[in-house]
């Protein structure tokens, strides 16, 4: 039995579902593990980062408060309102200030670089030191791009509430480094006159120190941005980088934080300052827990599985041996597909239950359908709707009707008496009438064909076989009277028949069909049943005979390219006009004229070229009334020829084109391995059938022979490069299995791929 029978499958799938159920325990466990890791770590970042943004908010809490120590100290007040006039009787007070000052930065390490400018008496005093002069105080610290006048306008003089500048360049001693500045006017309550400046310097290191945990334990980044969304201090990454990122929380309830580019984003704004404190931590980082938890998870979970697929694999193989056996036995003397059934069992229990009730299903619906199919293709054979004899025997070998090619008759039988009246009674009685009339007929003559033709009339196809005569007298008009009579006296169906000429062949049928009808219409009213052969009929002939039909059939006709059906009904309508009828000059001339009028409407169509179309329309110019009917069906019949040759030239030229277009469509696609008919259709915009019986006919091998030729054309190109494996000039070329491909490969070239390889060196 082979391993891989459907009934083994089903076997080892039943386990293998089995075994999945504490897998996928397992697996939701394992999910469940790695979001807690993960929510854990990211818990864990968020509150490292509020306790760096606490932590930076007390240090600043600390420096605010240096300012309002400053603001109450009565020294300080003192030589806030003396002037600059005041200054030989304040040097005492201002030394004595300035080393109180130097306490201050001694004890807190964001208070080692400030100064205080007195407006009144402009001094600057630091910790230690006081300078009388502003600019000498600016020569050694001062902002890097910012003028003396503007560093004293903006900083010193203009009135600041607790204000941060921007972290910016900022030199002092001659040596530059980064800083943001803390600017506080004294008194508190001086909003627009302020007598003193408090500026504190805190370095970027000394904040920066705040946010390295991020890039020291998480090898993250973070950084801070003011109210106004501009960055204060940044750690583990440039400023450069920061205006470049996306997708950053805003901080807000419910925006805290966002994993994009994997990258976990925490943003958390200050309650205090309006600070945005932002953060990133790779997703790696994160995950450096979650992935031991995966790695001991898949070891113990593959290793279960395999154990599990092993011994499926041995239940599923000593299970499945018997019941393969059962089945084998039914398939070789039924044959039929398990495929269709939910299951083996259920094959074998009612393997023939389901083949009888399918087999009568399918009967019955091929029988429902053969008469709708047999009464349309004789309509299409009374109405002449057939453009080529190819088209006709095609839907003759489809319906079951025959065609021996045997001369008959057309007729067309109306029921008389129901005239005018379309009740519902009368449509039911009509239909009655007709099946009766039908089943009389086949037990007439089976190989009569018969079809509705109007609710009172049934058009018929008549063998004419049973008599080689025509025309009232004949054996052929007596058994037709007989039958009416007979159908009267049973059925009490009044019937007249008109019948049209002998037909010669299929082509035509729908003439003799046409002299059926117009047998029909030249009868007058009368009471009992009759028979009006054409040829007897009262017809009007000094009228010319070109019904619409006709011209229709001649315009099919010459569009398809048929040059012979042409000449055909051209020889007919000659024949009715001409030699069946005198007609008057101006009848003959009328009816010449309407022949080239089909024609001059053929060259409306879009079919045709301008060019070609002129050139026609010459020719059927030339085609004179006056002429006789040899030298004018000899005119005509050559623009026929000229007419067809044109059709069947763009024809070929089409065809040619699209098998073209299917050639290119390989080459472009003959990598595919999953390359099928439907996808060639859909690139040429063609039916399948239509493009596989096309391609035969003009290339004389099947469209996936080519394909198949083309694959091993470019395997042969790539086999003469070594540095590609078997394995890989398959997959190049189209094919799943490297096997298929060496079998394919042999079969073409008469060698395996490895061989040729060898030859080629």
């Amino acid at each position: 039995m082979s391993r891989f029978s459907k009934v083994f499958r089903r076997f080892l799938t039943s386990y293998l579902l089995i075994l999945m159920i504490p897998s996928l325990a397992g697996h939701l466990s394992y999910r469940a593990a790695m979001d807690v890791s993960v929510s854990s770590s990211i818990e864990s970042s968020l509150s490292t980062l509020k306790q760096s943004k606490e932590i930076l908010e007390r240090r600043l809490i600390e420096v605010e408060g240096f300012t309002k120590q400053l603001a109450i100290n009565q020294d300080l007040n003192k030589l806030m309102i003396g002037k600059e006039a005041e200054r030989p009787a304040q040097v005492y007070d201002l030394w004595k200030m300035a080393r109180d000052l130097s306490t201050y930065s001694q004890t807190n390490d964001y208070l080692q670089n400030f100064y205080v400018y007195f407006h009144q008496s402009d001094v600057i005093l630091t910790p230690g030191s006081v300078y009388y002069r502003p600019h000498h105080f600016y020569q050694i610290h001062h902002f890097d791009g910012l003028t003396y006048e503007d560093w004293k306008q903006d900083v010193l003089i203009t009135s600041h509430t607790s204000d941060i500048l921007p972290m910016r360049s900022f030199t002092r001693n001659k040596v530059p480094y980064k800083a943001l500045a803390l600017v506080q006017s004294l008194p508190l309550n001086s909003f627009n006159k302020p007598k003193a400046t408090v500026v504190v310097l805190i370095e970027e290191n000394k904040i920066a120190s705040q946010l390295q945990v991020m890039s020291n334990q998480y090898g993250g980044w973070a950084f801070i941005k003011d109210n106004e969304g501009r960055t204060l201090v940044n750690s583990g990454i440039e400023m450069s980088a920061i205006s470049e990122l996306k997708g950053i929380p805003t901080g807000e309830d419910g925006d805290i934080s966002r994993m994009e580019d994997g990258t976990l984003k925490l943003s958390i704004v200050s309650d205090l300052t309006g600070w945005v404190y932002t953060a990133g931590i790779p997703e790696q980082a994160l995950l450096v827990k979650a992935n031991r938890i995966k790695h001991v998870t898949w070891i113990v979970t593959s290793a279960a599985l395999a154990a599990g697929l092993l011994a499926g694999l041995l239940f599923a193989y000593r299970n499945s041996v018997p019941i393969h056996r059962l089945l084998r036995v039914v398939k070789d003397h039924v044959g039929a597909d398990t495929s269709k059934s939910r299951n083996e069992f259920d094959f074998l229990a009612g393997n023939f239950t389901t083949l009888i009730t399918d087999n009568r299903k399918l009967e019955q619906e091929l029988n429902e359908q053969l008469p709708l199919l047999q009464d349309a293709f004789i309509k299409r054979l009374l109405t002449g709707d057939f453009q080529s004899s190819q088209e006709m025997e095609a839907v003759s070998a489809q319906t079951g009707i025959e065609l021996d090619h045997q001369p008959g008759y057309a007729c067309l039988l109306r029921l008389s008496g129901y005239g005018g009246v379309n009740s519902e009674e009368i449509v039911q009685e009509l239909r009655v009438g007709r099946y009766v009339i039908k089943q009389a007929l086949k037990k007439l003559d089976d190989r009569i064909l018969a079809t509705d033709f109007g609710s009172d009339k049934l058009a018929l196809l008549l063998p004419a076989g049973m008599t080689e005569e025509e025309g009232t007298g004949s054996s052929f008009d007596r058994i037709c009277k007989e039958f009416l009579h007979d159908a009267y006296e049973r059925y009490r169906l009044s019937m007249d028949a008109g019948i049209g000429g002998r037909f010669t062949s299929v082509r035509d049928i729908s003439r003799s069909f046409e002299e059926a009808q117009q047998a029909l219409a030249y009868a007058a009213p009368h009471k009992e049943s009759r028979i009006i052969w054409f040829s007897e009929a009262n017809r009007e002939a000094a009228m010319y005979y070109y019904p619409l039909d006709s011209e229709q059939r001649m315009i099919n006709v010459l569009r398809a390219g048929e040059a012979e059906e042409g000449k055909r009904l051209l020889n007919q309508l000659l024949e009715r006009n001409f030699t069946e009828r005198e007609l008057s000059l101006d009848m003959r001339q009328q009816f010449v004229t309407e022949l080239k009028g089909t024609l001059l409407k053929l060259m409306d169509q879009k079919d045709f070229t301008d060019a070609f179309a002129e050139q026609v329309r010459h020719a059927v110019g030339k085609i004179q009334p006056a002429d006789d009917m040899t030298m004018l069906k000899k005119s005509i019949e050559s623009v026929i020829d000229e007419i067809c040759g044109y059709v069947d030239c763009r024809k070929t030229i089409r065809e040619q084109e699209t098998v073209q277009e299917v050639m290119d469509v390989i080459h472009k696609l003959y990598g595919m391995p999953d390359l099928s008919l439907y996808m060639i259709a859909e690139e040429v915009g063609k039916p399948e059938k239509y493009i596989s019986s096309l391609f035969k006919e003009h290339q004389g091998e099947n469209l996936f022979d080519v394909v198949e030729r083309i694959r091993m054309n470019h395997a042969q190109h790539l086999l003469g490069d070594n540095q590609l494996t078997i394995d890989e000039i398959a997959g190049l070329v189209g094919y799943n299995s490297a096997h298929s491909f060496r079998r394919a490969f042999k079969r073409v070239c008469g060698v395996t791929p490895s061989v040729f390889r060898q030859s080629l060196h």
